[in-house]
C-alpha cells in the first residue's frame, strides 16, 4: 500500500512553506481551530485527488497574495519501491501533475493512483444538502476504483452540456438532439450499474459498522433513488422533450439521481440526532475504505479530520478501536485537544507520531 514518507506543501491555504516526514503508522496533528490542522489533511488529499476535499475552486487554495503553489509527496509504493508525486497550480488556471518528474498525459490519469479516504465534518453535507453532494461522493469513490466509470461519467458530462446549450436555443434541432441522447444513453446505462452495485457492495458493511460504532439497535439504509431503473436514459429523454425546451435544460438523467439515507425507516436527515447523523457518516466512509481495500488488495490513506467532536467516550472508544486494527494502513488524525487525541492513541500504539500547528508552521514533537 502507499505511504506518505515526505511531504514539501508550499503557498497552499495558510501553509508558506513546510517539509514534514511521517510515521507509516499513525500521524497525530493538534493545534487550535483555523491554525492549519484540516489545511494539512486538503494537502494529502490533494495529492491523491488532484483538487481539494472541500474548496470548489482552486482559487481558494492559495495562500493570501500569492499567485500558484505546489505540493510534492514521496511514497513508498505497494512493490516497495518510492515514487515522488508533485502538483503546481498557478492562478492562471495551469496544473501541473508529475510522477517522478513525468508529467501525465492527462491529469484523471492520476486519480486512483494513490487511494485516499478523508472524514471530516464537512460530511455533514451529505446528510443536509442536496443529492449533488451525494452524487460527489460516490462519484470521488467509484473514479478512484474504476476509471471507465470516470470516463464515461467526464464524457456524459460534456454531452449534458452541450445538450443544455442546445435546449437553451428558442428552437433546437431536434434530430441533433436525438443523436446526442443516444450516445448519453449508452454512457448512462453502465454509469447506473456501477452506481447500483456499489450501493449493494455499501448497505452491509455501512450496517456492520454502524452498529460496532454506536452500539444502537437503529436500522440504517442507503437507496439509490434513480429514474434509470425504470427506463433506459433515451426513453426518458425523448419523454421530457416538450419540458426540456420550456424549461430549456435537461429534467432527466444521472444529474438527477440521489442517494437516500434512512434509518429505521425514516430519513437521518429529519429523525437522526447530531451523534446518530455522525456516526452513521463515519460509518458511511469507513464502509468506503473496506470496500476501496478490497478492490486494490491493500489499504487507502486514511484522513480522519476532527472525528472526535459530536461523538461521546463510548462512541470514540469503539471508533479507535476499529482503527487500531491490522485491517489498517497509514493514518493521520486532527484534533485540537492534544491531551485527549495521545491519551486515546497511545493507548492503542507506541508506533505513531505528534504534530503540532501554530499559524501553519508545523513541528514534530
Amino acid at each position: 500500500m502507499p505511504v506518505l514518507e515526505k511531504i514539501v506543501i508550499s503557498d497552499f491555504r495558510n501553509i508558506e512553506l513546510q517539509e514534514l516526514e511521517f510515521s507509516p503508522n499513525i500521524n497525530c496533528i493538534s493545534g487550535n481551530n483555523g491554525e492549519g490542522k484540516t489545511n494539512l489533511l486538503d494537502a494529502i488529499y490533494y495529492l491523491s485527488m488532484t483538487k481539494s476535499a472541500f474548496a470548489t475552486s482552486d482559487r481558494f487554495n492559495f495562500r493570501h497574495g500569492t499567485d500558484e503553489f505546489s505540493l510534492s509527496g514521496s511514497y513508498r509504493m505497494e512493490n516497495g519501491l518510492s515514487s515522488r508525486f508533485s502538483m503546481r497550480m498557478t492562478s492562471k488556471g495551469e496544473k501541473k501533475v508529475k510522477r517522478d518528474e513525468k508529467p501525465y498525459g492527462r491529469v484523471s490519469e492520476h486519480i486512483g493512483v494513490l487511494p485516499v479516504v478523508m472524514i471530516s465534518p464537512a460530511d455533514i453535507s451529505l446528510v443536509s444538502d442536496s443529492g449533488e453532494e451525494r452524487r460527489r461522493f460516490v462519484n470521488a469513490v467509484l473514479s478512484q476504483m474504476d476509471r471507465e466509470y470516470m470516463t464515461a461519467m467526464q464524457q456524459y458530462n460534456r454531452l449534458l452540456l452541450q445538450r443544455n446549450k442546445m435546449l437553451k436555443d428558442m428552437s433546437p434541432d431536434r434530430s441533433l438532439l436525438e443523436v446526442i441522447d443516444m450516445r448519453m444513453a449508452a454512457l448512462a446505462d453502465p454509469v447506473h450499474r456501477a452506481r447500483r452495485k456499489f450501493v449493494e457492495d455499501l448497505n452491509p458493511v455501512v450496517s456492520e459498522y454502524y452498529k460496532a460504532l454506536s452500539g444502537g439497535s437503529e436500522q440504517v439504509n442507503i437507496e439509490y433513488d434513480s429514474e434509470l431503473s425504470k427506463a433506459p436514459l433515451d426513453q426518458l429523454l425523448a419523454a421530457s422533450y416538450e419540458k426540456d425546451c420550456a424549461l430549456r435544460y435537461t429534467t432527466a438523467g444521472l444529474q438527477r439521481d440521489d442517494f437516500l439515507f434512512s434509518m429505521d425507516g425514516w430519513p437521518i436527515r429529519r429523525h437522526g440526532s447530531q451523534g446518530q447523523q455522525k456516526s452513521f457518516l463515519v460509518s458511511l466512509k469507513f464502509a468506503q475504505y473496506e470496500i476501496m481495500k478490497r478492490e486494490y488488495g491493500f489499504a487507502p490513506l486514511l484522513l480522519l479530520d476532527d472525528v472526535f467532536d459530536k461523538l461521546d467516550m463510548g462512541r470514540i472508544s469503539n471508533l479507535l478501536q476499529m482503527v487500531s486494527g491490522s485491517d489498517f494502513g497509514q493514518i493521520f488524525i486532527t484534533d485540537s485537544n492534544k491531551v485527549r487525541m495521545s491519551g486515546i492513541v497511545d493507548a492503542l500504539t507506541q508506533d505513531r507520531a505528534y504534530f503540532e500547528t501554530v499559524a501553519g508552521t508545523f513541528r514534530r514533537l
